[in-house]
């Protein structure tokens, strides 16, 4: 059984949502694991530790219908410096839309990353109403996906699979709206100005 490698590419790593997906991963995993955050300054360092792992698992939020920053800069590193030997790499991403078919391109991206830079790619999880599921009951539903994609990696075998709330499309944004009045409110921020375009005086 191989080692896998978690990279939390989120630029809010050590308080993201992408943290929390990648702790529960550990969790359901029956292999070993090791956790990373991408920061500014330690990419040579993830390049050189990435060939003591059989598999990483790069995990990450959707930002603009495409990848973060954080994870662009890394690859680039990657790209110019990498591993003696490839791992094969896996995707964990995550967005706010509702629907987990959001995450589409971005998952692209990285295959095609690893298309032409030599790494094998792996599975796939898709996320939806990734900002929210974590802290309703639908949480079991991620954990049931999340030990699929485990099974998969521990056993060399590829597979996609997407998970959201098994609610209304109204419902949720009903729900979101809410969610974010609230967050305004306790930064000083009405719902009136949240609907404007302008961000600064």
């Amino acid at each position: 059984m191989g080692k896998i490698m978690l990279i939390n590419a989120s630029p809010r790593a050590p308080k993201s949502h992408s943290k929390q997906y990648a702790e529960l991963f550990a969790k359901v995993c029956p292999a070993e694991t090791a956790y990373f955050a991408a920061t500014r300054n330690n990419h040579r360092e993830l390049c050189q530790v990435m060939e003591d792992f059989s598999d990483v698992l790069l995990v990450f939020p959707l930002y603009a219908d495409s990848l973060p920053v954080t994870l662009m800069h890394f690859l680039k590193t990657l790209e110019q410096h990498p591993p003696r030997w490839k791992p094969r790499v896996s995707v964990l991403i995550n967005c706010g839309f509702m629907e987990p078919e959001q995450n589409d391109i971005a998952v692209q991206m990285v295959r095609l990353f690893c298309k032409q830079n030599g790494y094998p790619f792996g599975s796939v999880l898709k996320i939806g109403s990734g900002e929210a599921i974590l802290a309703t009951p639908f949480r079991i539903l991620v954990r049931a996906k999340m030990k699929k994609l485990a099974a998969a990696m521990v056993s060399g075998k590829t597979g996609t699979w997407q998970v959201t709330m098994p609610i209304t499309k109204g419902m949720f944004l009903r729900a979101s709206t809410v969610f974010w009045t609230n967050y305004g409110k306790r930064n000083g921020i009405t719902k009136e100005q949240m609907e404007t375009m302008q961000i600064e005086e």
